[in-house]
């Protein structure tokens, strides 16, 4: 028979932290957003967004890119922190101790609720070193200046250092597939920066994603 008073001591939850209905807390009079922790949420209009990508061009030129880069590293630095902090906070236990479902559901739901789009991680390279991460809907990516290659820099940065942080080493991020271009999805290459430099050049020469993901697969043969 089982007791009430193990259910109560049992903290192994199973429902998604982040679910959105249960996550965001909001007040219309006081126009204030908050998790269910009590940390205050910040909305980024479409106009603000814009924006932003607008003052850095004109402040930054092609230096912008650098710029989104280094501020998505930032981000993603701290979104990791935040991120392990409150699901341990909710399981009470290790990150580690979680199993990789529970890890990925969290992060896909994470990145819903904050608007941010659909997140996936494609382990299909894991063998040969990389990890492909697919956006789809991406929230900045939609306002971003029109270029002639991907312009995914501050999820660029992100996925790197939040990557980075999780898997203990410094990985590089190279994004070889972008909505901006016509392309379903956005796909983001994780791997050993000495490894994807096959990737940024073929980046470079308009390759697509299969493309270049065979040219990293084949230079390990």
């Amino acid at each position: 028979m089982v007791l009430v008073a193990d259910l109560l001591a049992d903290t192994n939850l199973t429902s998604n932290y982040f679910a959105s209905d249960v996550y965001v807390h909001g007040s219309l009079d006081l126009g204030l957003l908050e998790n269910r922790r009590g940390d205050r949420l910040l909305a980024l209009p479409e106009t603000l967004i814009r924006a932003i990508y607008s003052g850095l061009d004109n402040e930054t030129g092609q230096a912008s890119m650098l710029v989104l880069y280094n501020c998505g590293r930032w981000w993603g630095k701290n979104f990791y922190t935040r991120f392990c902090e409150e699901l341990t906070d909710y399981h009470n236990r290790s990150i580690s101790s979680l199993s990789m479902s529970e890890f990925i559901q969290a992060l896909q739901q994470c990145w819903v609720t904050h608007g941010w789009g659909q997140i996936s991680l494609d382990n299909t390279y894991k063998p040969d070193g990389f990890l492909v991460v697919k956006i789809r809907a991406s929230a900045f990516i939609d306002y971003a200046p029109q270029l002639e290659r991907p312009v995914g820099f501050l999820e660029m940065g992100a996925l790197q250092a939040f990557f980075s942080e999780l898997s203990e080493q410094t990985l590089h991020c190279v994004q070889t597939a972008c909505e901006s271009l016509g392309a379903e999805e956005n796909c983001f290459v994780l791997g050993v920066e000495e490894r994807l430099a096959l990737a940024e050049a073929g980046v470079e020469q308009g390759l697509s994603h299969a493309e270049i993901m065979s040219l990293l697969v084949g230079q390990g043969a």
